[in-house]
């Protein structure tokens, strides 16, 4: 005999049963799987500080991120979380995670402008800014970052000047001085780049005044007696005598050995050159 399927309120009572076993079990289900997805979840905060401080240690940056962005979700005050952020800003300049570090150096500085790691973190938005957008061209293609927009080496520029400037006294500022140092070599550089390409393209009055720009702006360049060569070249062949001599005198005073004054100065590219695309990039400067 076959049997027969419970009716009325028993097969209801009966559906209700079995939907809520079913609702039971996905339930565990699922919370056992967030468990298993974040093993963080719950742990004590120093404990938590411990775990991401050890991967730092070992240069596991990916890793140490993601528990100190756990620590700092469920504890978001206190010391262990002011460390964390600044440890992941750190880690996040090192995995090249530039613009998160940026956002996290600044929401530091927003929420603690008096914390004693804030010179830190003005000298390390400054690296991380001096390295922002052109360390990948530089590293594969080694191009000149002097040729490059210089908007986020101007940036670096200013948050070493913050550090040298507020905290004269820490221990980031004699790095943060050098680093300025390198930096105005960069742009004094980016000038020399220009006034070439226009003694390049016959504007000698335009080489002239980007030269004497760039001597004004940066004084004791590194690239400054490439200056006075561009002038001398530049007032060479605009026929003034008076200007060319002086430039001429100053540089055989300065750097009696530089090859403009064997006509040997700027030697810019062939056609044939510029017009192959694998040659990389070359300019005058790079023969000095």
């Amino acid at each position: 005999m076959t049997p027969r399927l419970p009716r009325g309120p028993l097969l209801r009572t009966v559906l209700l049963v079995l939907l809520a076993a079913l609702f039971l079990s996905g339930c565990g289900s699922i919370k056992r799987m967030f468990k298993n997805s974040d093993a963080n979840e719950g742990v004590p905060v120093a404990q938590l500080y411990d775990k991401g401080h050890a991967e730092m240690v070992k240069g596991n940056w990916s890793a140490a991120v993601t528990t100190y962005k756990r620590l700092v979700a469920q504890y978001p005050y206190g010391t262990y979380t002011e460390q964390a952020l600044v440890e992941t800003a750190y880690a996040q300049f090192k995995s090249g995670s530039n613009e998160d570090a940026i956002s996290t150096i600044d929401r530091f500085i927003r929420t603690y402008p008096t914390h004693r790691n804030i010179p830190y973190l003005y000298y390390l938005r400054g690296l991380v800014n001096a390295n922002r957008d052109t360390v990948f061209l530089q590293k594969v293609w080694s191009l000149d970052a002097s040729r490059r927009d210089l908007s986020t080496p101007l940036q670096a520029y200013n948050d070493f000047k913050i550090v040298t400037d507020r905290y004269p006294n820490s221990r980031y500022a004699a790095d943060a001085r050098a680093r300025m140092a390198g930096l105005r070599d960069m742009f004094a550089r980016h000038e020399l780049e220009v006034a070439l390409y226009y003694l390049r393209r016959g504007a000698w009055v335009a080489a002239a005044d980007r030269a004497t720009d760039m001597l004004q702006t940066y004084p004791g360049a590194a690239n400054q007696n490439d200056a006075v060569a561009i002038m001398a070249e530049a007032y060479t062949r605009l026929g003034n005598k008076a200007l060319a001599d002086d430039a001429r005198r100053v540089l055989e005073k300065n750097d009696p050995q530089h090859p403009w004054l064997r006509g040997e100065w700027p030697d810019t590219p062939s056609h044939l050159r510029r017009l192959n695309p694998f040659a990389g990039e070359r300019s005058a400067l790079d023969d000095r």
